[in-house]
């Protein structure tokens, strides 16, 4: 007969709020920014996180932090993740701010599946709506009436009023709170020093930003002095508890992974390369821009995604990396790549003017830049085969965010989208690797991470 495993519940308050808006652009990663600084400034203790799947705000959020921003998404992790990593993250911190995504009740197809506002629903978080009032004088309470009640228990709490000036503050506030039950919680003025670039697959990442400190400084000292600080904390900690069950993680093996971090390669989930080294991984960092091979006696290999498009000259012309890359892969080694690490390991990479560009070769396949998102969003993942990462049947949940296009998408998973008939093959997996372009947030199977660590381990043994 199986052991049963106890499920251990655990109830938690967490002084938490949500920073939405009504779509994108409106200024939820500045404002998020600012909160987080201008908590840090008071003395505070800050968590922050992102719903979705999003790379680049967290990497704001962790720059400002110092500690690691995480990511929160219903589809991809499911709820109890969700509350497990809010839970297991934000027990001793003074406040944490989630950063919404997309609109409010933007989610998968028509639905607000996998929304901002449901997560905050999960989480029991209180929301406030960033509002962007360039162009609306009354009009705005219509906005807020309509965000408000378009959904039952909407959790919108109060609203931060974006690129409006000192003097036209108290106008809107006034007008906000005697037409509706909305409470303003101060402004953002515009501040021309602190727009934050962007390019195709959003901002660019945080460590490109040479000025970013002195941004992310403006950025919280305008909020100590134009933002009801004193009043949000007041907020989030009248916030309701949170109940979930307990992830238990089980230590594996010792064994050595070496992980690409780079200028190229630098999209990772915080919590999947955590649950990496709770099984028993060492993670070390290497750099295939720089580096003339992989770290030694590493068992073995994950690159993630990031912009290696580029840098293919530099990629291409370290021969060396992509030599050591190509023999041992080829032997063996338990090798995973999301996205941009996939199409560093194919034969070559073709740019606008179709300049060809030799990579690793660790499979057959080229890959090229085009100017639409392709198979942009959520998608399930179900082996059509027994591979590294699991057994023929499973299935997880994943995310694709790329402008580019392969000739070769591997055959081993069929990729669905949720509520849609639409399917198509995708990932490279065998034994030893696995390879594509959907991004994996490791905690949403636990089952695939335990049996990469396996195969490491495996390897590791055949090494001694």
């Amino acid at each position: 007969m199986a052991k049963e495993v106890a499920i251990i519940k655990v109830q938690l308050n967490i002084p938490k709020i949500m920073i939405a808006a009504a779509g994108s652009n409106s200024g939820k990663t500045t404002i998020t920014t600012a909160l987080l600084k201008a908590f840090l400034l008071k003395g505070k203790k800050v968590q922050a996180y992102k719903s979705g799947p999003d790379y680049i705000d967290p990497m704001f959020h962790t720059e400002v932090i110092k500690i690691s921003s995480r990511n929160l998404d219903e589809f991809i992790l499911g709820q109890n993740t969700c509350k497990y990593i809010l839970g297991k993250n934000s027990k001793n911190m003074d406040i944490s701010i989630i950063e919404g995504v997309m609109g409010y009740y933007d989610g998968i197809d028509s639905r607000t599946i996998s929304s901002s506002y449901e997560l905050a629903k999960t989480l029991k978080c209180p929301v406030i709506l960033v509002v962007n009032c360039k162009g609306m004088a009354l009009s705005v309470c219509a906005l807020l009436e309509g965000f408000i009640n378009f959904r039952e228990n909407s959790g919108i709490k109060g609203v931060i009023l974006n690129n409006i000036s000192h003097g036209m503050y108290q106008y809107y506030k006034n007008i906000i709170e005697s037409n509706t039950d909305v409470k303003v919680y101060g402004y953002m003025p515009h501040l021309e020093n602190c727009k934050l670039e962007s390019r195709h697959l959003g901002l660019v990442t945080a460590q490109e930003i040479g000025n970013l400190q002195s941004i992310v400084s403006e950025l919280g000292n305008t909020a100590l002095n134009t933002i009801d600080l004193d009043g949000l904390l007041e907020l989030a900690e009248k916030a309701d508890c949170i109940e979930y069950d307990d992830i238990k993680i089980n230590k594996l093996d010792d064994v050595k992974i070496a992980v690409a971090n780079d200028e190229a390669f630098c999209f990772y989930y915080e919590d999947s390369l955590n649950l990496l080294e709770e099984l028993g991984a060492e993670l070390i960092k290497f750099s295939p821009l720089k580096d003339e091979k992989l770290p030694e006696d590493v068992s073995g290999l994950y690159i993630g995604g990031g912009y290696p498009e580029l840098y293919m000259d530099e990629l291409s012309k370290n021969k060396d990396m992509l030599n050591d890359l190509n023999q041992k892969i080829k032997l063996g080694l338990p090798t995973f790549a999301e996205c941009g690490g996939y199409m560093y390991l194919l034969n070559s990479f073709k740019d606008e003017n179709n300049k060809e560009y030799k990579l690793v070769s660790a499979a057959d396949g080229q890959s090229f830049m085009t100017k639409n998102l392709n198979n942009f969003g959520y998608a399930t993942l179900k082996a059509k085969q027994d591979n590294l990462m699991c057994k023929k049947g499973e299935c997880i949940n994943v995310h694709e965010f790329h402008y580019s296009k392969s000739t070769n998408l591997g055959d081993s998973f069929v990729a669905s989208k949720p509520y849609s008939n639409r399917s198509w093959d995708s990932i490279i997996a065998d034994e030893t690797k696995f390879m594509g372009y959907p991004h994996l947030h490791l905690l949403g199977n636990i089952n695939f991470a335990e049996n990469f660590i396996n195969k490491c381990i495996e390897y590791k043994g055949y090494k001694l």
